[in-house]
């Protein structure tokens, strides 16, 4: 039995929406027309005869490049006019995507039904983030969905972009501790055991640091499964516990207090919730609701504590500038100054974009000097190890020299 979306009226001329279980269209009409209502539209809905789990779980996952489409069509489309039903229905038809197309469908029956799209977007909780479904929102309570929409695509965009920056960035360092890792374990585990066994048949005493790196060889080559066995069950409980929220901010606490690292982080947030906030309050969104959206962005749980305390302060009156100051490490003094200024002159929209943009190309500038630093670290760090390793083996060969002679 399928079912089928409908859109009707009452005798009284009042719109009624909902779905009914039939098994043909006809059948369904018949089924709308005895509850008294005027059919207007009925369509099948397929989505809605299986659970919204299956979108992901038989024809794979919605990509974000199919979100981002959808988001950059559905605001040229209403920008152009056409209802939000209508441009939802030109949506489903052209994805090309099996997984997107159910989904758009989904969605478009939904909204014919009489939900709201913010309500339907949140039945896809990891496809449409917490911020975009909380953007969609104040787009259709403050009746500029198409302006919101274009502004969630570029914010998208740059958020991608500044993704890629970083994720580039720790390429280079994190090849550098691979391969450090792997030169270390192969020394270990082949290279010493057989020098060990040179050593041993002259029977004389190793020195201190000879004995100390073919214990370790010996130690790593005895207990190395149980070693590698003991750290994969240790990252699968760490991962677990860095799922909740202890764990979480307790990490985030960690990294925070970390030199450079820390600073790189915060100015990370600062972009985000600036770039959010200022395009929330430049589409028209109230303050407090702008705020309470712009908090989901920054991404970090820490950090949006005292963003929340900033907004019950802003909510008794207290100007935004003077509310964001107490969290220093997040909102410098200089960036409460610029946007204590922007209140005043009634900037406060293009100040925090300008500041976005500005602290984008800071926090660019950071990451490159982080790269610079973890690079020639990593490579001492590299050459420490294993030039110990190699001079505790060089030690012994002077000692047999002088026995010989």
């Amino acid at each position: 039995m399928a079912s089928f979306a409908y859109v009707a009226v009452d005798k009284q001329g009042r719109r009624a929406a909902g779905t009914v279980a039939a098994e043909t269209r006809a059948a369904a009409i018949d089924t709308v027309v005895g509850q008294g209502l005027s059919p207007v539209s009925i369509a099948e809905s397929h989505a809605h005869a299986k659970p919204a789990g299956s979108i992901f779980g038989r024809k794979g996952k919605v990509s974000q490049r199919s979100v981002e489409a959808f988001t950059r069509e559905l605001s040229n489309l209403l920008g152009a006019g056409l209802s939000i039903s209508r441009a939802l229905a030109l949506l489903k038809r052209e994805a090309s995507n099996p997984a997107a197309k159910e989904m758009w469908t989904k969605i478009h029956d939904d909204v014919i039904g009489g939900k709201s799209l913010a309500d339907t977007l949140t039945q896809f909780p990891t496809t449409f983030s917490t911020v975009y479904v909380a953007m969609v929102r104040a787009g259709e309570t403050g009746g500029f969905m198409h302006v919101v929409l274009q502004q969630i695509s570029d914010f998208r965009q740059r958020e991608q972009d500044l993704k890629s920056r970083v994720k580039s960035a720790m390429i280079y360092p994190t090849a550098l501790a691979v391969v450090a890792s792997g030169v270390l374990i192969f020394l270990l585990t082949f290279f010493i055991p057989r020098f060990s066994r040179i050593f041993a048949q002259f029977g004389e005493k190793l020195p201190l640091l000879t004995r100390i790196v073919v214990a370790l060889s010996g130690w790593l080559i005895t207990y190395g499964p149980f070693i590698g066995a003991g750290l994969l069950v240790g990252a699968f409980f760490l991962r677990r516990w860095l799922t909740t929220d202890a764990g979480r901010r307790a990490l985030e606490r960690l990294l925070l207090a970390t030199p450079l690292l820390g600073t790189v982080m915060a100015r990370f947030a600062l972009v985000r919730f600036s770039r959010m906030l200022g395009t929330l309050v430049g589409a028209g969104v109230p303050l407090v609701m702008s705020l309470k959206t712009a908090r989901e962005a920054i991404g970090n749980q820490t950090l949006s504590d005292t963003v929340g305390h900033a907004i019950e302060q802003v909510q008794r009156g207290t100007a935004l500038s003077k509310a964001l100051s107490n969290n220093p490490r997040l909102f410098p003094p200089s960036v409460i100054e610029m946007i204590a200024v922007a209140e005043e002159t009634g900037r406060l929209d293009k100040e925090l974009i300008r500041l976005s943009q500005t602290y984008e190309t800071d926090l660019d500038r950071s990451l490159r000097m982080l790269v610079a630093l973890a690079e020639p670290l990593l490579l001492l760090i590299m050459a420490a190890l294993i030039g110990t390793v190699v001079v505790s083996m060089l030690l012994p060969v002077f000692t047999l020299q002088d026995m010989i002679n």
